[in-house]
């Protein structure tokens, strides 16, 4: 069994300047950028449905271990064993990991000291609220490598920036600073320790009624785009990746990023 320092995913105690008691949540692979390989996902969700069961825990920041990134991206190392199957399969269950974040009762920040690409960003977007460290880098990079974003992020991004900032940032792949994500509305506090930003936004939240703050989250949520519309577009966007996976393009793709070159794509 790992130890806890070896552990993907940790969960440790916290209180708000206020006094409130959350947990923070470290995705845990600092010599891989926190990258996301399945076992990460997995732990991801066994701890969030532990701390959504956990009655002391009021709210959740969500963070990367080391000061270089939040989460850089999904482990190019899996992706590229991806065939339209498997890949299929792979976005949905990263898809419903998402999802369950995303469907948390109580509110959860994520806290990006560095990048947060790709996957990363994805997971961002499942959060209620996102404070990051001015510089730090935030894009949905995938077209680069030969494929799309395939954990909700051609979803999440329209409905919370509009659709012509969505594209830019989806079609072109350049990440935008945390400054520019701000003025977007894609990160809702900028803060030199963004954990501490991430605490103070649910100091905002927390010093409210606890059953009002979850009756208001629920009456948001039935306000937004149907779960039903939502679905249908979680369902376009792991179909789509899966019929990129195997693709001449993708495998360019990712093989010129481990390569670290530029890709020569074929359109085939």
């Amino acid at each position: 069994m790992s130890s806890p320092d070896e552990s993907p995913v940790r969960s440790e105690r916290r209180v708000t300047p206020k006094g409130h008691p959350v947990a923070l949540v470290t995705v845990n692979r600092p010599k891989a950028l926190n990258a996301l390989n399945l076992e990460t996902l997995e732990a991801l969700r066994r701890t969030f449905a532990d701390l959504v069961a956990d009655s002391e825990a009021r709210g959740i920041v969500l963070t990367g271990a080391g000061d270089r990134a939040f989460v850089a991206g999904a482990d190019i190392g899996e992706l590229r064993d991806l065939t339209p199957e498997s890949g299929r399969a792979a976005m949905r269950r990263g898809q419903e990991i998402l999802g369950a974040i995303e469907r948390s009762e109580k509110p959860v920040v994520a806290a990006i000291g560095g990048f947060a690409l790709g996957g990363g960003l994805e997971l961002a977007l499942a959060c209620h609220f996102r404070a990051a460290r001015p510089g730090a880098k935030l894009g949905l990079p995938e077209v680069r490598l030969g494929v799309i974003p395939g954990y909700g992020g051609t979803q999440r991004l329209p409905r919370l920036i509009g659709r012509a900032a969505a594209l830019r940032l989806i079609l072109s792949g350049e990440p935008v600073n945390a400054e520019k994500a701000a003025a977007l509305g894609l990160v809702d506090d900028l803060n030199e320790d963004p954990v501490a930003g991430a605490l103070g936004l649910l100091d905002l939240v927390l010093r409210n009624g606890p059953l009002a703050v979850r009756a208001a989250m629920a009456a948001v949520d039935a306000a937004a785009p149907g779960d039903e519309g939502l679905e249908r577009g979680l369902a376009r966007e792991r179909e789509l990746f899966a019929s990129l996976c195997g693709t001449e393009d993708m495998r360019e793709g990712l093989a010129a990023f481990l390569e670290k070159r530029s890709p020569t794509f074929r359109g085939r």
